[in-house]
């Protein structure tokens, strides 16, 4: 509800009952023995961190080594991280490839329709 839209009497009410809340706040505070007078909001969630390669590949060695000791097998040797590897470039078809492919598949086609017209 917006503040704006409320009456006078309710805008009262409002600072009314805010006072109420401060005063038995400082009265608990008192009794509690801290300092505090106001009760501390919850903190907000942060979001999930990114997490690095090399991270991730100390965190998948330490795993690997872990499942190694309990299957009682050699333990996992420590992985080095090398830089990314480069993106292989997708193979281009050479046109005579690309020629036999058709061809293949116009023979298999033509078959099919010979075969489902004797059927």
């Amino acid at each position: 509800m917006n503040i704006q839209s409320l009456s006078l009497e309710q805008l009262k009410q409002v600072i009314s009952i805010k006072e109420q809340i401060s005063s038995l706040e400082q009265k608990l505070a008192k009794l509690l023995g801290t300092g505090a007078a106001t009760v501390a909001a919850p903190a907000a969630k942060k979001g999930r961190g990114k997490m690095s390669a090399a991270a991730k590949a100390k965190i998948s060695a330490a795993a690997k080594a872990r499942w190694a000791k309990v299957k009682g097998n050699k333990p996992a040797k420590a992985v080095v991280v090398a830089a990314p590897k480069k993106a292989r470039k997708k193979p281009v078809l050479s046109p005579e490839g690309r020629a036999k492919i058709v061809a293949a598949l116009k023979a298999r086609w033509a078959k099919q329709k010979k075969a489902s017209k004797k059927g």
